[in-house]
């Protein structure tokens, strides 16, 4: 079963072209050593929020865009051994890095739904769930699609954390404020377009009919809109 790597990561604006040309060379390794594709996407469309944010998850200061990006690995056992080939890698190791690595937030996650093939414009989501709700949770967003899908998205892959570390700084629990027994959801849905995306999101507002007990809490869940500027494939 696919395995991910997820990531959300400060990027400073000035050295975003920077970023780009490290993401190429690091991730063309990554490929090379049994990663499947790399994604990185770059803020198009971030927003403060009132209780948890992409900004606020990694400490974002001025002049900085955030960066939301992943690993796909055909398994985890591929992923596990490529980490630890990783750290004896002294040319990937000496990459210096375009950003903060002590405030990027990262973890390995579990596949749970995923359906459709990627567009040009991506949305990307951090969610708390209790590890009682995950069933329930992956039964939501596998009904959910029909209706996505209907109004334009190409595509969703929901993620189920599996080894998210807790960091000194930041990390995905803090991000979402997240309670014990939570575990962290990192998903993302892709569509033709910005715009038709806005769209959609009203004309499903209007329509739907929220369930009163959601398996998660929506006013700690995490979501901005973002541009693919690395796409890597095996």
């Amino acid at each position: 079963m696919p395995y991910y790597d997820g990531f959300v990561i400060p990027v400073p604006r000035e050295r975003r072209a920077e970023f780009i040309e490290h993401a190429n060379l690091f991730d063309k390794k990554l490929i090379e050593m049994g990663a499947t594709r790399v994604v990185e996407t770059i803020g198009l469309d971030i927003r403060p929020g009132k209780t948890t944010d992409f900004l606020k998850a990694v400490a974002a200061e001025d002049g900085e865009d955030i960066a939301f990006s992943w690993i796909e690995w055909p398994d985890k056992q591929t992923r596990d051994a490529t980490h630890k080939a990783m750290e004896s890698d002294a040319e990937m190791m000496a990459m210096p890095m375009p950003f903060d690595g002590k405030r990027m937030i990262f973890g390995g996650f579990e596949e749970l739904v995923r359906h459709g093939e990627d567009g040009p414009y991506f949305q990307g989501f951090l969610i708390p769930v209790p590890e009682g709700r995950k069933e329930d949770y992956r039964k939501l967003a596998e009904d959910a699609w029909d209706m996505f899908a209907r109004h334009g998205a190409h595509s969703v892959v929901e993620t189920w954390g599996d080894d998210v570390p807790h960091g000194k700084q930041t990390d995905m629990y803090r991000a979402l404020k997240a309670e014990p027994g939570e575990h962290v959801v990192f998903s993302w849905m892709t569509w033709p377009s910005h715009e038709v995306a806005k769209a959609a999101s009203e004309a499903m507002e209007a329509e739907m009919e929220v369930p009163e007990d959601l398996p998660f809490n929506p006013q700690r869940m995490i979501w901005a809109g973002f541009e693919p500027v690395v796409d890597l494939k095996a």
